[in-house]
Parts: structure tokens; sequence; C-alpha cells
């Protein structure tokens, strides 16, 4: 009976000392990003900047989710399933020309890294040899989406090809085994499971053949850019932070990556990073997720002449830098 009072004290002095914490917590601004695909080094900057905790130090409890491909991430953003999304440039341009209130406010890999991947000894080495082949893709991711541009900037029958959809979590297998001879990935994805392996691939990069698109980019809705500027403002300040560190301590971030999701190794992780920070810019641009105007212009006109894009409004319309911190780290 006599410890009672110190029970009672000791009790009280740990609910003093967790008060604070929790009203801290409560205190911060509820954002949810929703990832473009499963979490791996094209999202490595996001996670390092959380498990160093710099989003709480700006006031924000970020909750970060994977995603189902670019397509899906955009749409989720658009209906409100989520705050702001890492999606695919072309991805959202695209569901904004059909009305949807999404906007591009932070392109982080400012060219994309899709690839078409095969065999080396399958031998196809230029688009053409893409003719009577079987080429496996996911539905709702942007590469898929721009193979029509590949087609038809390179001058290839469609029909000709034969596309087949399947689950993304066969592709490297269904590759390997022969079932397909090339599938549609990245080369910070895809390309390192199959190095991993072993297995000697030819690589034909998007950006090689004619469709050097703007990248990986923050969304968000046209309602949230108007009314949480703020938020948006600090939420991207910390991000670009979180990439900056990326680039100057991949392993660390890689480790961050594997700690939260731990589907992936870290070698894993590592070995897409590497090939990610090569993409964060484009030539001629001066820091980070600011792309410059030509290359804006130049994923417009491929959107607009093989994609269907309207031409009623501006590439500008689809896009913008006001929410960007002004000095954000440099190329």
């Amino acid at each position: 009976m006599q410890r009672r009072p110190f029970i009672c004290a000791t009790m009280a002095t740990l609910a003093a000392l967790a008060a604070p914490a929790a009203f801290a917590q409560a205190s911060l601004q509820p954002l949810k990003l929703t990832l473009n695909f499963l979490a791996g080094g094209p999202q490595a900057g996001f996670i390092y900047a959380k498990s160093l905790g710099l989003y709480e130090k700006a006031g924000i409890n970020l909750t970060i989710e994977e995603g189902r491909g670019s397509a899906t991430t955009a749409q989720m953003v658009a209906t409100g399933q989520t705050d702001v999304g890492f999606a695919d440039a072309p991805a959202a341009m695209q569901l904004r020309a059909k009305g949807a209130p999404v906007k591009i406010v932070a392109p982080i890999l400012q060219t994309n890294g899709f690839s078409i991947m095969s065999l080396e000894e399958a031998n196809i080495r230029k688009p053409a040899d893409l003719v009577g082949k079987r080429v496996a893709v996911q539905q709702g991711t942007a590469q898929t989406t721009l193979l029509d541009a590949i087609f038809k900037t390179n001058n290839i029958d469609q029909s000709k090809v034969q596309v087949i959809s399947i689950d993304p979590s066969a592709f490297v297998g269904t590759l390997i085994e022969k079932k397909v001879d090339a599938i549609l990935g990245g080369a910070d994805f895809q390309a390192v499971q199959l190095r991993d392996r072993g297995v000697k691939i030819n690589e034909m990069l998007y950006r090689d053949i004619g469709v050097p698109t703007v990248g990986l980019s923050v969304i968000a809705r046209d309602d949230r850019v108007a009314k949480d500027a703020d938020l948006l403002r600090r939420f991207l300040d910390v991000s670009l932070q979180g990439w900056d560190m990326a680039r100057k301590n991949p392993a660390a971030a890689s480790e961050a990556v594997n700690k939260m999701f731990p589907a992936a190794t870290k070698e894993q992780i590592a070995k897409q990073l590497d090939v990610d920070l090569k993409l964060m810019c484009a030539p001629g641009a001066a820091s980070f997720a600011r792309v410059p105007d030509k290359n804006w212009q130049t994923t417009f006109d491929l959107l607009t002449q093989y994609l269907q894009l309207p031409k009623d409004k501006p590439v500008g319309d689809y896009y913008t830098n006001d929410l960007l911190p002004a000095k954000a780290p440099a190329c």
C-alpha cells in the first residue's frame, strides 16, 4: 500500500513527459504522398527525408504509400484519394487534358528512365527490330502509354507488334523464360533486377529513341495548389533537400528505403538510385525540379503529336514552378 503514491507519481510524470510529444505530433499538418509504384531508388529522396525527421521539423506529418502505376496515382490525386502524388509527367498531363484538376508542381526526374529490354541473344537493338516480336506491358503505367509514341516516331506499324499485358511481378521471369521477346520497364528497376540475375540484356532508353519526356514528378490538385500553397511549399522544399542528401549519401538513402519498405534489398535500391540520380537534371538545367523550357516543349510536342494531347492550351497550363523553393539544390 505504501508504494501506491510512488507508482501514481511515476505514471503522472510519464504522462506529463508524453504530453508534449503527443501535442507536437497532433499539431503537425497531415499530408499523404502516393508513390508511382513500389518503393525503391526512384522514391529514395522522400523516404530519406522522412527517416531523418525533416518533414516533422517543417511541421508536416507525412504518410508515404506505394502506388500501382503513374496513371493510377494521378487518378487518385484527381479524385482526392491522396493529397499529392509522384507520377510520370505525361500521365498527369494526359489526365489534365481530359478535365482532371491535376498539375505538376515539381519534376523530380527531369527526363524519363523508361526502356525497352530484351535478352541480348534476341538481337533487338533498334525499335524496328520489334516488328514480329512479343512485347510485354503493364497497363496503367506511363511507359505503356508512351509506347504509341515510340511506334509512330520510329515509323513502326503497331499491328505488326504483339503487345501483351501482364502482371508487373511477372515481367522479369517472363522475359528470362522467353515467353516474350521484350518488356517495357525502367532502367532503374527491371533492368537492375535482370542484371542482378546475371542476365545479359539489350536496352533501348526512350530518351534515346525519340521520346525524351519529363519524368517522375510531384503532382497535386488545383484546389490544393491554391489553398494549401504554404504546406506544399514546405513539402517540396524538404523533399528536394532529401533528394540532395540522397545524392550526397546514396548508401544511407538506400538503407532508409529498405528499412521503411523492406521488399527490395539495400543493394538493389542503391543500383536503382544510381540510375535515377543521373536523370534528375536535364541538359541545361540549373537546379533540381526546374526543367528547361525546351524540355517541356519537347514533351508537349510529343504528346500532342502522338498521344492526342489537345493543343488548345499551352504547355504552361500543365505545370507550375510557383511552389518551388527560391534556392533549390543546384544540378
